[in-house]
């Protein structure tokens, strides 16, 4: 059982700073006196600074957009443990400390000035359960920066850091070292996009992301769901409803409805679906011109209708010629089991059949992993006749190559939590074959070093980033680190 902490106190420091630790942009404050490295307490927002400069001055410009908002509350949300504090009272190297922490050289300096040095608090943060949370209604005037006794004791267990222990090491490390950080250019952006990120999802997303990527946080955030992708979830009940049932809806409607699901489900797949094909009386349902030519019926009810697959042909044959249609993938979908004359006619004339639930599931997997349907590999499974149980083998063999290298990151970052105690280095790397060894000792299936340093290299890519690379004079001298989690659902 974990050892219980009775926390007596809070310290009071400006709201946006704990925000910022809560965050995970520092692990730095600035109280107004030392700090015994172990004390815990809690962490009390208060709505003024320990300055005369203002908030555009005295904080870094990725800390603004949480420093304008409307920090009045007094609602103690998490506590912190110090872990180290400095007696700074140097004026050089300002500019650095400045870099690795949220507050502006002009407020370093200015603290010197007034206090002749700079009392600089290492703290490892935790969240409070919402049970455990408490407001405090105090004048904190002349407290910021300082303890005040709490109404009532929190008791907390060191279960769950905001960070883990290898991050916060490294950043801690660095801080003491003062070493410049590694991606000025990154934190740069992140700084711009902090400014509308509030409002934006997608750069919401963006800035979460280049979070994770230079140890600001070590969980990927569990993303609530995307309101703009709640139509999923309708996919399969459009295609398969009873129409006897839906009393509101004609059969025209009903088949309306699923084919601009269909067409929408194809689009996000990454199909370009052509408008001037669009279904109707005499029209083709749907018609996909990139990245190759698909020909598709959609059909909502009980079942298949026994002439479906002529009816494609027929009308594929209207609208883009007959040796067109025959040179295309062909796909039906729809409800229910088709009749032993659709299979027929499916198998000779090479047309594919699924189920709307089996469209729903591709969707599902682009939706949770945007890169993962690749519509050419897809195009393999496209055999003649019914073929839900084909698709179902790439979504499954697609999770597996993504799981595989979901484990492949986490045998580097096992490495490096391994190593973390013994090294004081900002990030420990390895080779092709210490990675290898560690991940067949534990896992299967058992891999080659060259099928590991094939995707070692991928997932350290700029363009996914789980891993960072230093590379060697050959590819068995490549050495690998770690940066963030492949999350996998």
């Amino acid at each position: 059982m974990s050892q219980l902490f009775s926390i007596p106190t809070a310290l009071y420091l400006p709201a946006p700073e704990i925000e910022a630790l809560i965050q995970g942009l520092t692990i730095a404050a600035m109280p107004r006196m030392f700090i015994r490295p172990g004390q815990r307490f809690a962490l009390c927002p208060a709505d003024s600074l320990q300055s005369l400069l203002p908030f555009e001055k005295y904080y870094n410009a990725n800390v603004l957009p949480i420093a304008k908002l409307d920090n009045k509350s007094s609602i103690i949300k998490a506590w912190a443990k110090c872990e180290l504090c400095q007696i700074l009272d140097a004026t050089k190297s300002l500019d650095i400390l400045s870099k690795l922490t949220i507050f502006s050289l002009e407020a370093l300096k200015e603290t010197i000035e007034q206090q002749q040095h700079i009392f600089l608090a290492y703290l490892r943060v935790y969240n409070l359960d919402k049970h455990q949370q408490l407001t405090i209604n105090a004048n904190v005037q002349d407290k910021t920066g300082r303890f005040v006794a709490l109404p009532t004791s929190i008791r907390v267990t060191e279960e769950s850091p905001l960070l883990s222990d290898r991050i916060f090491a490294q950043r801690k490390n660095q801080l003491e070292k003062l070493e410049l950080p590694q991606h000025i250019e990154l934190q740069e952006l992140q700084s711009a996009l902090a400014a509308i990120a509030i409002n934006n999802p997608a750069a919401k997303k963006l800035d979460d992301d280049i979070k994770v990527f230079l140890g600001w946080t070590s969980i990927q955030k569990i993303e609530s769901p995307n309101p703009d992708l709640a139509w999923i979830k309708d996919i399969a009940a459009l295609g398969d409803r009873s129409i006897e049932l839906d009393e509101k809806k004609s059969n025209y409607q009903a088949g309306t409805d699923f084919e601009n699901i269909a067409r929408q489900s194809l689009e996000f797949l990454g199909f370009k679906v052509e408008s001037a094909y669009k279904g109707g009386a005499g029209g083709l349902d749907l018609y996909c011109s990139q990245p190759y030519s698909l020909v598709c019926e959609c059909k909502a009810g009980k079942l298949i209708p026994s002439r479906t697959v002529e009816e494609l042909l027929k009308l594929g044959g209207m609208h883009l010629g007959k040796t067109q249609v025959l040179s295309s993938a062909k796909l039906v979908i729809g409800p229910g089991n088709p009749s032993s004359d659709t299979i027929k006619s499916a198998k000779e004339w090479e047309v594919s059949i699924i189920n709307a639930m089996t469209l729903q599931k591709l969707v599902e997997l682009k939706a949770k992993y945007p890169g993962a349907i690749n519509l050419v590999e897809l195009q393999k499974y496209l055999a003649p006749g019914q073929i839900d149980y084909k698709i179902e083998e790439y979504i499954d063999k697609t999770e597996k190559q993504i799981h595989l290298r979901s484990q492949i990151i986490a045998a580097v970052k096992e490495l490096s939590d391994q190593d973390n105690e013994n090294s004081t280095n900002t990030h420990h790397n390895f080779t092709v074959t210490e990675i290898r060894v560690h991940y067949n000792a534990i896992r299967n299936p058992k891999l080659t070093d060259e099928l590991v340093h094939d995707l070692l290299i991928e997932l350290s890519s700029p363009l996914t980033g789980y891993l960072g690379r230093e590379k060697g004079t050959d590819w068995k001298s490549d050495r690998f680190y770690f940066l963030r989690d492949l999350q996998v659902h």
